[in-house]
């Protein structure tokens, strides 16, 4: 008798990646760079508030924290759903919010409308990034999931760059609201085109017991040998919970617990860093005599460094995750507190410090998600991973009220930036404890369990 019973990650470590897998990349690539852009773009814009609307710098910390409040609580919230509705589904409706929301606030009066409207906007961006994370990693071939989804999430960074090119040259031509009105409608198109084009995560629809025609129906896509089947299983290499229970239950399981914690704590520094230097350094760098415009570019030069994951994907594929982004973390220590030290020797040495910081800290940060899909089961990923992302921003958050509250201090710019690369110091200690207490190995956590 045949076996026409199928195990779907076995199906995608055999077959090769197929041009219907590189859609899925480049509808989640595409998520995570409006994404980025929409997420930074406040601080690119942050400048030409403070003339239009006579406000003074640390009047900007509320509006810059905004979203990134938003951020938190939509990927808190929507994480445990997508795992228990879907992850197409949330993802669309998460994209929707956030283009919208940025459309909205093109037309903002005042500080306070802007600062409601960039709430309801990362409410979507929030939402958006563990869904497309997960989706994404959820069609890879286990041999190449690190280097796939790393790649894609390097989406966000180069958001975040390139829009600071776009409003180098939007802001003078046509004004601060061109760059919001930008943001949004982009994503509003690619809405409409994952309607229809983008396909449901088929281990989630494993995991879930969904029909075999459904999952049939998309595999076929990659390779017509699927036609065949007519019974799906899933293989789990770590450890699975009872499949009743919820997102949240895994995530806070006794077993994976600790690995949370420091998962978050890993983001949360992070982000301190990102958001303290993206929304910060063109207002900080003015200081210094630097062109508004050569200080957005600057800015926009940091955030491209995140291209680097790409390669770290692929170290991570083959060598030990763990290890790799906490060496990332101290060289990002080391590289932000000479951005510090370099700001009065010059702008070529400036700049050269600044892009080799973008791409340490942006690489280790870009490289977190990668690793937290890998941690958790299918049952939780999309739970684990968005908490790591929704509770990190909370170091956005941080981040940007700790500079404003720094500026207000009266600090010197290099001694803002030594203060900004203590946090890498402390994902440095949480990664390594988190390859202490779980003994990984670059791709496997535990013992396989099957879903059929």
């Amino acid at each position: 008798m045949i076996d026409k019973t199928i195990n779907v990650q076995t199906f995608f470590n055999h077959n090769r990646f197929s041009k219907f897998q590189f859609l899925v990349f480049a509808f989640t690539f595409l998520v995570a760079f409006f994404d980025g852009y929409d997420t930074a773009v406040i601080g690119y814009i942050a400048p030409s508030l403070l003339e239009e609307w006579g406000i003074e710098r640390k009047d900007l910390a509320p509006v810059l924290s905004a979203a990134l409040l938003g951020l938190a609580i939509g990927a808190i919230s929507f994480g445990p759903l997508a795992d228990k509705i879907g992850r197409k589904v949330v993802l669309i409706v998460a994209v929707a919010i956030f283009s919208i929301g940025t459309v909205i606030s093109a037309f903002s009066t005042s500080l306070l409308e802007l600062e409601i409207l960039r709430f309801m906007t990362g409410l979507g961006l929030g939402a958006a990034m563990p869904n497309a994370v997960t989706l994404l990693s959820e069609y890879c071939p286990e041999q190449k999931r690190a280097t796939i989804v790393n790649t894609m999430f390097c989406g966000f960074p180069l958001g975040a760059a390139i829009g600071g090119f776009i409003a180098a040259w939007l802001i003078p031509n046509f004004g601060w609201r061109s760059t919001l009105l930008f943001g949004g409608i982009g994503p509003l198109i690619l809405v409409i085109l994952m309607i229809f084009i983008l396909p449901e995560s088929v281990r989630y629809l494993v995991a879930k017991n969904r029909s075999a025609a459904s999952i049939k129906k998309i595999l076929i896509k990659i390779n017509p040998a699927a036609a065949e089947a007519d019974h799906f299983v899933m293989t789990e290499s770590k450890v699975t919970l009872d499949k009743n229970k919820g997102g949240i239950s895994v995530v806070l399981s006794s077993h994976y617990r600790a690995g949370s914690f420091l998962l978050w704590i890993s983001y949360f520094m992070g982000l301190v860093i990102f958001y303290g230097v993206i929304n910060w350094m063109p207002v900080l760098f003015r200081e210094i005599n630097m062109p508004q415009g050569t200080a957005v570019i600057v800015t926009g030069l940091f955030a491209i460094g995140g291209l680097g994951a790409i390669f770290n994907g692929w170290l991570m594929d083959r060598f030990n995750a763990n290890k790799l982004i906490a060496f990332l973390s101290l060289l990002t220590a080391i590289s932000v507190a000479f951005i510090g030290f370099t700001v009065h020797l010059g702008m070529g040495i400036l700049i050269s410090v600044v892009i080799f910081a973008g791409i340490v800290m942006n690489t280790a940060q870009s490289s977190l998600p990668a690793l937290a899909a890998e941690f958790y089961p299918t049952q939780g990923r999309t739970t684990g991973v968005s908490w790591m992302l929704g509770l990190g921003r909370f170091g956005g958050i941080a981040g940007s009220f700790l500079v404003a509250q720094l500026v207000a201090m009266n600090l010197t710019i290099d001694t803002i930036f030594y203060v900004l690369a203590l946090p890498a110091l402390i994902t440095v200690v949480c990664l390594l404890l988190k390859q202490l207490i779980y003994k990984e190995t670059a791709k496997k956590l535990a013992s396989d369990s099957v879903f059929q």
